[in-house]
């Protein structure tokens, strides 16, 4: 890899639910309490409650500052990646250190699994905004769908989550992820509303698998139900099952590494239109990068839903 490229800083991508955001990566690939069987990243290779610094907290906010001097400004920071976040114990140091150096906000994606530990609730009172996620609407279900660390209960999850968004001064966004067959039917997602209601986020974010998951069981809610489902929530509700296609708005001279795709690559698939979108390139230009990594065998192609993703072997 060359000098440029970043360890722990990534794209900006193109969200569906920030606009362009620049990720920053907390802990290793697969750090996490659960193994959802929809992740797009795979099977969890290290589930863990263990909350330390696996990344310290002055390298990840000086690989921030570094890419905001040097790419086109976001509209969100985003502390995502390739596990869970809130596992860095030095995540609210982090946050404390971007918000100082920057107007841009900054959100915290997050499953939610630890927010019933005081030390994490308070970590996170200076973000902007944190989108955690409830994927059941009990313990049965949650099982078999986030497949969580043995030490943690439905019950101790989703009330930690409640009692965060009651303290949290920002926003919260709620994503409820539903697959066929599995958490699409009313009485299951009536379950899910009746904690959304006692949870009482700002809203609700429908979202359905659109990558490949880690477990061919995983599927895909048609949108047309999604859009049926959202009726049942006590709050707003924005569909965001489908990927959605922004502009990009990019400063003249903006040079595109290789290496900027990989580490994009490295925390999710993407279709060459995420790509250019999320590194303000033209598609074609995205396609070319694309398939000259391919045909050296530094990514894959996989076709899901009549699209084409690329994803690290």
């Amino acid at each position: 890899m060359t000098a440029h490229a970043p360890k722990h800083v990534y794209g900006p991508v193109p969200s569906r639910r920030l606009g362009r955001s620049l990720g920053i990566d907390l802990v290793p690939f697969k750090t996490c309490p659960y193994d959802c069987i929809y992740c797009q990243l795979g099977r969890t290779t290290n589930l863990t409650l263990e909350r330390r610094p696996y990344v310290p907290a002055a390298s990840l906010v000086a690989e921030c500052r570094q890419a905001l001097r040097t790419k086109h400004p976001p509209d969100m920071i985003s502390l995502a990646g390739s596990g869970e976040p809130t596992l860095n114990s030095a995540i609210g140091e982090v946050l404390r250190g971007i918000k100082a150096g920057t107007a841009i906000p900054v959100a915290v994606l997050t499953n939610g699994a630890l927010l019933w530990q005081q030390e994490v609730q308070e970590a996170l009172m200076t973000a902007d905004r944190v989108l955690p996620s409830l994927d059941a609407g009990h313990e049965r279900l949650f099982q078999k769908v986030n497949r969580p660390h043995p030490d943690l209960s439905f019950e101790r999850m989703v009330t930690g989550l409640a009692e965060f968004t009651h303290r949290f001064s920002g926003e919260v966004w709620l994503e409820v992820l539903l697959l066929a067959g599995l958490s699409d039917t009313e009485a299951e997602v009536e379950q899910i509303a009746a904690w959304v209601n006692q949870i009482q986020p700002a809203r609700v974010q429908l979202n359905t698998v659109c990558r490949p998951p880690a477990e061919s069981v995983a599927a895909a809610v048609p949108v047309h139900r999604l859009h049926a489902l959202a009726s049942l929530f006590p709050c707003p509700v924005d569909i965001i099952a489908r990927p959605v296609s922004h502009a990009p708005s990019i400063a003249p001279g903006n040079t595109v590494h290789e290496d900027d795709i990989i580490a994009m690559l490295g925390r999710r698939p993407c279709t060459a239109g995420d790509v250019a979108d999320g590194l303000g390139m033209h598609i074609n230009e995205a396609l070319k990068h694309l398939e000259t990594l391919a045909a050296s065998h530094r990514l894959e192609r996989v076709a899901k839903d009549e699209r084409t993703f690329y994803v690290l072997p």
